[in-house]
């Protein structure tokens, strides 16, 4: 455990970033699985629609390291790819 005041400071900043981050990752993946869900039911406005919610989340996970930029980038590519490829 940390043992001077630095470090206890440290420890305290650590557990509101990982509370923050780990909120921010479930908006991120949330936001996909909606995306994802729509594309699986067959709703192409629904699933364009869900896209431009999750666009900004993914974006700015990205922003903030909760993945890297071309991870962001990719999926959102991916998942406009598949909307533009449904009938």
């Amino acid at each position: 455990m940390a043992s001077h005041k630095s470090a206890e400071k440290r420890a305290r900043q650590t557990e509101r970033r990982t509370a923050v981050n780990s909120a921010r990752r479930s908006r991120v993946r949330g936001s996909i699985k909606k995306v994802e869900e729509a594309i699986k039911a067959g709703d192409k406005s629904g699933a364009a629609a869900a896209l431009r919610a999750a666009q900004p989340e993914i974006q700015r996970g990205a922003t903030k390291h909760i993945i890297a930029k071309n991870a962001g980038a990719r999926r959102v590519s991916r998942l406009a790819a598949r909307i533009k490829a449904m009938s």
